[in-house]
């Protein structure tokens, strides 16, 4: 918790961008900045859809970063959470569209079901002459 309070206040300029265009669109989908999913702090977070919506910089092509990427998606992915990452040099180009992208993401329109397709009406999928 104080981790993520402390990254908070110490966002970066592609993550500020997002974040300030995110809110407008409270109407829309809810997220939250440097939210705690323990062990990790995700820098954005839509309860709503399950979505982690991480900002990667020129720091994750670096070292072992895209292997404890790789790790923490995994650990995500297997709590039911689908992570979306977006590079920070795509924000700065066009911060509008990065963030229309993302709330599309976090639409109810465009996550799947959580089942099956439902079954045709009797003569729905037939074709008439």
């Amino acid at each position: 918790m104080h981790r993520a309070r402390r990254l908070r206040r110490a966002m970066s300029l592609p993550e500020v961008l997002l974040w300030q265009r995110l809110r407008r669109r409270a109407g829309e989908v809810k997220f939250r900045r440097q939210h705690p999913l323990a062990p990790y702090v995700a820098d954005f977070y839509c309860p709503a859809a399950r979505l982690v919506v991480e900002v990667d910089g020129e720091a994750h092509n670096r070292a072992d970063a895209p292997a404890h990427d790789a790790r923490r998606d995994e650990w995500m992915r297997s709590r039911g959470l689908n992570v979306l990452r977006i590079a920070a040099a795509d924000i700065l180009r066009d911060p509008d569209a990065v963030a229309a992208s993302v709330a599309a993401a976090a639409s109810p329109l465009h996550r799947p079901a959580d089942g099956p397709p439902p079954h045709a009406v009797h003569g729905e999928d037939q074709e008439y002459n």
